[in-house]
């Protein structure tokens, strides 16, 4: 029979343990978040320009991206550019870079969604008033893209937080590694991946749940 004792938890596990955890999986995720909106955003803008020399290389790197499982590209960069530079990157700094590339592809489909909901007469009301492709698309477009397509942003940087778990495949310290070194710690691996699961379940449930009021007023300015 299964014998559950939590009584070890307490603020000090918090503190000692889960906490620098948490702390990094927030930072990977904000830094993932911003850059992949970045490179998204460029790369959105290269398959829509109708350039062939810049629609090919963006879709192609969308495309392969997309058909990779995450935790291999994780392995690949921490693995590989160590090899290809001659020096280790450590196991924070390759995942913030693997994040960062990654979910690039991801914000950049949702980007492109979000350009092409925008009415085409937006952009031609731009280029009557002498504005140029660069102006029309910074000053018009993507303003509107970016309030159109927030709330599946925050919804993919949900999906973000808890893709952060699998860094646990090169040893960074994420919030599931606290967890795990806790468990270690206090002979208590079963209970301390239960509180790890509800811990995740609390943050990701609480910020859906804004996602939806956004995505509500989102509609009502619309």
């Amino acid at each position: 029979m299964l014998n559950l004792d939590f009584s070890f938890l307490s603020w000090d596990v918090v503190t000692g343990f889960v906490l620098k955890g948490l702390l990094f999986s927030l930072q990977l995720t904000l830094v993932a978040m911003i850059g992949g909106i970045v490179i998204g955003t460029l790369l959105a803008l290269m398959r829509l320009s109708g350039r062939k020399w810049l629609v090919v290389p963006a879709q192609l790197y969308v495309d392969t991206l997309r058909s990779i499982p995450l935790v291999m590209v994780i392995l690949w960069f921490f693995l590989l550019i160590p090899l290809l530079t001659g020096r280790p990157l450590g196991a924070e700094i390759s995942a913030m870079i693997t994040f960062t590339v990654f979910e690039a592809a991801y914000y950049s489909e949702i980007m492109r969604a979000g350009i092409q909901s925008v009415p085409r007469g937006q952009v031609y009301a731009g280029y009557a008033m002498g504005m140029s492709y660069k102006q029309t698309m910074q000053l018009v477009v993507l303003p509107q893209a970016f309030r159109n397509m927030l709330p599946v942003l925050l919804t993919q940087t949900i999906i973000l937080f808890q893709d952060t778990s699998l860094v646990y495949a090169i040893g960074a310290y994420d919030l599931l590694k606290g967890f795990e070194v806790a468990g270690k710690n206090f002979n208590r691996p079963v209970e301390t991946y239960l509180v790890a699961a509800v811990v995740y379940f609390v943050i990701c449930f609480s910020l859906s749940l804004l996602v939806k009021r956004l995505q509500k007023k989102v509609a009502i300015i619309r």
